[in-house]
């Protein structure tokens, strides 16, 4: 049987790269008490208790970091440790897997945590109607069988070494199998923080639970409360204020005014976050490859490094692969902004120039809409004429993304390589923003999935990042640092995760009042 796997060699990397920074405070003790107040970015009025709708770190700092588990987490070094299981095993060939639970783990309404909330929980991903992100993840299980009250095993079709990182995913969240629908409606889990109040797109107050699995190792805050500030000069101020303790997106303007604060503090980690441009390859043009390259070799990168993050980045190869991944492609040939390629691919297309919109808001990331401008602005040479809309924040990722031939968007990344092109790249996934559906590429990622010779997988996600770099319909100009501002009054672990901001969103179970 293959032990529990795990990444510490594999993440070193990664893990080495959130250690915390810029601070230079001494660490303090963890202590019990207060309240936690964060004004974040990415809050909709039709945000809910759902897991499987969720996509912005209002709701997933929310939720997965505070009101829910899942049966696996990320911790801050990148190793994977249990959440509501306590170990897993798999047969020789992974494919498949067994789960220990933990006992004695109880929701939020006083229901006992059991297998059958697993399976029922899983099965929810399912629904074809829900449009579940992680559906991905639950589709290649053929069979969830409950072996005991607190052990599960998963039968899956084909080997998959990475299956208990999957199980992190932060829209895979536990509900109580007999009232599911009352826990998605009024927000039960077994986290550490239960709901008092929850204002969709507004403000959710949430408050400490008594007895808890995690007592005396997470959860030190009496009360979170979380307020929905999407535009981010109100954040900073919010911030500078003294209204909120911490924010996540830092606007990189006022990045001197925050330093120059004795009280503030900015924490910045270096993960698989990256801004990207993608194309729906089912409309024209962007239904040709060629004009998807052209577009490629249309964007000054290190422009927009240096004057969109300033400096809290690096450039990306259109491809999500990000630095902090093992099989990252450092040496594929780069996409450099050409606008003689960028004309003559134009002419192979059979177009003298081209006319095209691309849809931005400040929902996508911080800076988008100026990212779309500077974008304008370099493929003037290249013959293409980009006419940048500025879309309302709130509804982006409902009304435009997916939906809009074009517009800008960004991914956290995420620590696996299959784990990434799975929910983002693979065949009719859900958030498979693009469309794209590249026959070799689809082969690759089945068989990098099941391949357990680190030295094959290797070169199977170098190809697969090419094929995107190359033939995939995503502009990725890119790579972004997280960085978050906070109250220096706030205490924190000497290592803070770089999976997503603020903590690999556990900035509520693992930070505390000073």
């Amino acid at each position: 049987m293959l032990p529990q796997i795990s990444r510490r060699g594999l993440l070193r990397s990664g893990a080495a790269a959130g250690l915390l920074s810029v601070t230079g405070l001494p660490l303090r003790a963890q202590s019990r008490g207060g309240t936690l107040k964060l004004g974040l970015a990415g809050a909709n009025t039709s945000d809910s208790w759902d897991g499987r709708t969720h996509s912005d770190t209002y709701m997933i700092v929310t939720a997965h970091g505070a009101v829910f588990d899942c049966l696996t987490e990320i911790a801050a070094n990148g190793e994977l440790v249990g959440e509501l299981a306590t170990s897993w095993e798999s047969s020789p060939d992974a494919k498949t897997w067994t789960f220990d639970l933990r006992q004695g783990v109880t929701f939020h309404n006083g229901a006992a945590f059991t297998a059958d909330d697993v399976i029922a929980s899983l099965k929810l991903h399912l629904d074809e109607d829900a449009k579940s992100a992680a559906r991905p993840i639950v589709a290649p299980i053929t069979e969830m069988k409950k072996l005991g009250d607190h052990q599960v095993q998963f039968v899956l079709e084909a080997g998959n070494a990475d299956f208990p990182f999957l199980m992190s995913d932060y829209h895979l969240l536990m509900y109580p199998h007999e009232n599911v629908e009352e826990a998605i409606a009024q927000g039960i889990g077994t986290g550490l923080y239960k709901v008092e109040s929850f204002d969709p797109g507004v403000r959710t107050l949430l408050s400490r639970v008594d007895g808890h699995y995690k007592d005396g190792k997470a959860g030190w805050f009496d009360q979170i409360e979380v307020i929905a500030i999407n535009d981010g000069s109100a954040r900073m101020t919010a911030l500078m204020t003294s209204q909120v303790d911490a924010v996540n997106n830092v606007e990189f303007q006022v990045e001197p005014l925050l330093k120059a604060n004795p009280q503030l503090a900015l924490n910045e980690v270096t993960g698989n976050q990256h801004y990207t441009f993608p194309m729906l390859t089912d409309l024209s043009p962007m239904d040709n490859v060629t004009v998807r390259r052209a577009l490629k070799h249309a964007v000054r990168r290190e422009e927009l490094v240096e004057k969109i993050l300033q400096g809290h980045g690096a450039v990306a190869n259109d491809h999500p692969i990000g630095p902090a991944n093992q099989y990252y492609h450092a040496d594929l040939a780069q996409n450099d902004y050409d606008p003689d390629k960028s004309k003559a691919l134009l002419k192979e297309a059979g177009l003298d120039n081209l006319k095209i919109d691309l849809s931005v808001s400040e929902a996508a990331f911080s800076g988008a809409v100026d990212a779309g401008l500077l974008y304008q602005a370099s493929a003037k040479d290249c013959g293409i004429d980009i006419n940048v809309v500025q879309e309302p924040a709130d509804g982006y990722w409902s009304n435009v993304w997916i939906k809009k031939p074009w517009c800008a968007s960004y991914w956290s990344g995420r620590v696996t390589e299959d784990w990434m092109f799975t929910l983002g790249y693979e065949t009719g996934a859900a958030w498979n923003d693009t469309h794209w559906d590249d026959q070799r590429f689809q082969t690759l990622l089945k068989e990098a999935r099941a391949e357990l010779d680190s030295d094959k997988r290797r070169e199977m996600y170098h190809e697969m990042q090419a094929l995107c770099s190359s033939e995939g319909a995503t502009a990725i100009p890119m790579y972004a640092n997280f960085v978050d501002g906070y109250n220096t009054k706030l205490g924190h672990p000497e290592v803070v995760g770089n999976v997503f901001d603020l903590d690999s969103n556990r900035i509520c179970e693992r930070w505390w009042m000073a």
